[in-house]
Formats: C-alpha cells, structure tokens, sequence
C-alpha cells in the first residue's frame, strides 16, 4: 500500500503521471472515481486552501469528507511508542489510525511542527505513526513538507514553461516578521530539482540553508538530470536570467526552537522582497508563492499584480492535482 507523505519516496515519471491527470482535470474531464468512498481530513493547523481544496475535490470525484478538528473537536493523540499516557492526551495513533481506517478509505494529515526540537521533529512523528498504523493510504497536507503544494507548483510551471529540464530555478528567502515552517522551501526545493531544473536559492546568510535531508536530496536529483543546485547571498547573481522566481520565508534551523538569536540574520535580509527591479534581472520569469502572502512585504504590488504571478494559479492547481492524488491511491490494491 503506497501513501503519498513526500515527492522524495515518488519517481518522476511517477509524479508526472500525477500532474498529466490533474492537467486532465484542470481542462474539464469529469471522474466519479471515488463513488462509495470518503476521506477523513485531520486538521492540527488551520487551513483555507487546503481545507476547501480536498473537501470539493473528493465531493467532485463523487466521495465524502469528513472534517475533523484535531486539536479541539478530537481526542488529543499520543504518537510515541511505549509512552506512559499521564498528560492530556486521550488516545495513541495505534488505536485512532486503526480505528478511522475501519471507516475511511483515505486519512489525510496536516500537522505543523512544533518549533521545539528540529532533531526530533524533523521526523515527522505524527504522519510518519498514522502511516505505520493505518490500513488505508495516507496523504500528507503539510507537515515538514508540503508535497501537494509542489505538485501545483509544478503544473504551473509546466503550462507556462513548457518542459522545466534545464530551466534556472529561483527559491529566494523573503522577509517575514516571525520564524516560518521550512515546508513549502524544503518542498520547492526537492521537486524543481527533481524535474531537472538549474535550482538557486537565495538566502540572506548561510544559515538559512535547509536541513540537510532536504538539500543532499535535491543535490542528487540535480545530478541525476544533469543540471545543478547553487546557495548564494548575492541578490543580483541569483536573480540574473532566470526562469522562475520562487518566494519563501522560514526560520534558520539552528536556531529552532530558540529564535531569539535568529535577529540579526534575519536582518541581513530585509531588502529581500521581490520587486520589479529585481524581477528585471531574470529571463522575463514567472513568480510565484504557496499564500497566504504578505504583500508588501515579501513581494511588492507591481509583481504579485503583474502577469507574471502565478500564485493564483498555483492555489487553484491544488484542487486538481489532489484530486490525482486521491484517486491515484484510492485506486490501490488493498485499499477499501
């Protein structure tokens, strides 16, 4: 039974199969491939997009969804092995993994770290035990990646872009005024450099470079397409004739958990936000960004107001590559 936690565990051709039957959704054809079936969706974090996004999408391919509140209108879950439950969680994912998989025929996560301890967090405790645990496939609708967002950020790139091998990719650090998750970054990361393309991110100092799972992975996709990953804090080099422009902002890992020292690397990153002058260095590139944005803030008016945006785009894509995604593993042998 396949779940879909990361594009790291898919293959591209695998991945494109995926973003060929959204592309197929996205121009109107119509699937009733999950008649008879539903979805439980597990809110820890809040949610617009991704809310909306797989409720109508299951509801479009003929299931159900049912919605739960993780965090208020749930049990508390209790995720590590051999806990002894005394604090205020009610119940262990063995049992409520188990349990939902008696009823559902898919359980989808969105559960954000803590901003406690990286070592720990990085390995995704939640999702990672409802995975082990369940007996439907599981999705991933954000955790330390953000793999659906990657799938719609691909399928814009392809329709303005055409074949992305060999395209100059540009992840660039924006300011923010608070430590961000790394998700979306570490997900931009790994599929641009999955599909090939010449992948550079701007940081405002090396500290900013993401864990180390995340970069020697894309390092490797890289090599495996023949093209190549570069960090820089040179706004002018990173900009210059590039394809696509990527923005996001997040906290320096070696300060989580702890970020009261992160200030003065922050603020060597404060004239980061995109704007027509930097823009005017790329290859007349698309931009774009996961939202919610700060206008104004990570990227200026005249750009996120400009043809060249594709954020729009990007968040309506999500409908239409989570339906794939859905469908792709509600199709499995084994599921319900």
């Amino acid at each position: 039974m396949r779940h879909f936690l990361s594009t790291a565990d898919w293959s591209k051709s695998d991945l494109q199969g995926l973003l060929d039957r959204a592309q197929a959704f996205k121009s109107g054809e119509v699937s009733r491939s999950l008649e008879g079936k539903s979805i439980a969706l597990l809110f820890f974090n809040p949610s617009l997009r991704t809310r909306s996004s797989f409720d109508i999408g299951a509801h479009q391919l003929g299931g159900h969804a049912i919605v739960l509140d993780a965090k208020g209108a749930t049990w508390p879950l209790e995720f590590s092995d051999g806990a002894i439950m005394d604090g205020t969680a009610e119940e262990h994912v063995r049992e409520a993994a188990r349990v939902l998989s008696s009823y559902v025929d898919l359980i989808a996560i969105r559960c954000f770290p803590d901003f406690k301890d990286w070592k720990s967090e990085r390995e995704d405790p939640m999702i990672t035990a409802f995975a082990e645990h369940a007996t439907v496939p599981v999705i991933n609708m954000e955790t330390i990646v953000h793999p659906c967002q990657e799938l719609a950020l691909m399928l814009a790139l392809q329709n303005h872009l055409g074949d992305v091998k060999g395209k100059d990719f540009l992840l660039t650090w924006v300011p923010h005024p608070k430590p961000l998750n790394t998700a979306v970054a570490n997900s931009a990361l790994l599929i641009a450099s999955k599909f090939g393309m010449n992948v550079r991110m701007l940081v405002p100092d090396e500290i900013y470079r993401l864990d180390d799972r995340y970069m020697s992975a894309a390092q490797s996709f890289v090599e495996a397409e023949g093209a190549s990953l570069t960090v820089t804090t040179d706004v002018e080099a990173a900009y210059s004739g590039v394809d696509a422009v990527y923005a996001k902002s997040w906290g320096a890992i070696p300060f989580y958990g702890q970020w009261e020292g992160e200030a003065e690397y922050r603020a060597k990153g404060a004239d980061f936000m995109i704007t027509p002058e930097k823009m005017a260095l790329t290859n007349q590139a698309v931009v774009s960004h996961c939202l919610p944005m700060r206008r104004n803030v990570k990227i200026a008016d005249a750009v996120v107001d400009s043809p060249a945006f594709l954020g729009i785009e990007e968040a309506g894509n999500r409908l239409h590559v989570q339906k794939a995604v859905m469908e792709t593993l509600a199709s499995q042998d084994g599921s319900q």
